[in-house]
């Protein structure tokens, strides 16, 4: 039983609750690896492809994607 609360508290909360979030909403890198189930690197090479939508610069530091456009990549791979 310790192991499955292990694994939920190391899943990131916006992850968890994807499905919650409003289009609106922004996500960080490690919730796309959790979605399209890939490592940081094929997140980018997904992105410089035009497979996986542009992040936007939010700040100099931080960079994130619009819940919205991943939602619509995502059902677009998915054929819906």
């Amino acid at each position: 039983m310790k192991l499955k609360s292990e694994l939920i508290q190391s899943i990131p909360e916006a992850l968890a609750n994807f499905d919650q979030l409003p289009d609106s909403a922004y996500i960080r890198l490690p919730v796309m690896k959790g979605l399209y189930g890939v490592s940081s690197a094929s997140i980018w090479r997904g992105v410089k492809n035009l497979t996986i939508p542009k992040p936007s610069k939010l700040t100099e530091r931080t960079t994130a994607w619009n819940v919205g456009q991943v939602r619509a990549a995502l059902a677009a791979k998915a054929g819906v």
